[in-house]
């Protein structure tokens, strides 16, 4: 055979290689740009309208959810108080965007349930604005089955976060409970506060003492004020009337 068709051969095989190369870097460029193109950073929400939020979001093709609503005298109603993923996240397109709305300050009063039927507590809250939280149910022979016993704040509270009760229904003697009401343990000694919950299978954490300064002696004809005893309780976490369970464990604050 002639050098010619040997030359033509080599020429003929080195275009064919040259052809997959070029093919192989157009496949990797199409795909590294079919990845990359499909991925976004999550753009800060913060403060901005949820109207405004969901469109920009929308524009990068991310999904915006309202997971939550709190009150806040910070970050006016209808504004995003908080976001996941944070800033600068990179996610892929179609992702979810959860953000917590502002409610604004709190005005609404809450109203007094106790002593009132589930459905009637449940369309006094409604008309106030708010929502019923979580329900327990606790045996109480005081009150006919399905009575509020006790609401989570409670009534008239301020400076509460979310718009929503927690209530404690009464049960038959006979039910088992799914919840107790925390008890006001201010001013009991640690141990006996300790006790009262272990009876329940209710565990506190290690106690955190404080210094508790010395009441002044009563001025003009009031009434003195009796000094906190050391080793009493001064507050607790969750406060008195709030729902607890065995999975709760409860903060004890004690004076040195």
């Amino acid at each position: 055979m002639s050098n010619r068709f040997f030359l033509g051969l080599f020429r003929a095989v080195s275009l064919l290689m040259v052809l997959v190369a070029l093919a192989l870097l157009s496949a990797i460029a199409t795909m590294h740009f079919a990845i990359h193109g499909a991925e976004v950073q999550v753009p800060a929400l913060k403060g901005m309208t949820v109207a405004d939020a969901r469109s920009q979001t929308a524009g990068m093709g991310l999904n915006l959810d309202v997971d939550n609503r709190y009150y806040s005298g910070d970050v006016a109603a209808g504004h995003i108080l908080s976001q996941s993923p944070a800033p600068g996240t990179v996610v892929r397109r179609e992702w979810r965007v959860r953000v917590a709305e502002s409610l604004g300050p709190q005005k609404v009063d809450v109203p007094g349930t106790v002593g009132n039927d589930q459905r009637l507590a449940a369309l006094q809250l409604r008309r106030a604005g708010l929502d019923v939280g979580a329900t327990a149910h606790l045996p109480f022979a005081s009150a006919g089955e399905g009575t509020v016993i006790a609401q989570d704040p409670p009534a008239h509270a301020q400076g509460i976060e979310r718009p929503s009760v927690n209530l404690l229904l009464a049960a038959p003697e006979n039910a088992s409970a799914d919840g107790y009401v925390m008890p006001d343990l201010a001013g009991m000694p640690i141990v006996t506060a300790q006790a009262v919950l272990a009876t329940v299978g209710i565990q506190t954490e290690t106690p955190t003492f404080v210094d508790v300064p010395i009441p002044p002696v009563g001025v003009g004809g009031a009434s003195p004020v009796p000094p906190t005893s050391p080793g009493s309780v001064v507050s607790q976490q969750p406060p008195a009337g709030a729902r607890v369970d065995q999975a709760t464990l409860v903060k004890l604050t004690v004076a040195k």
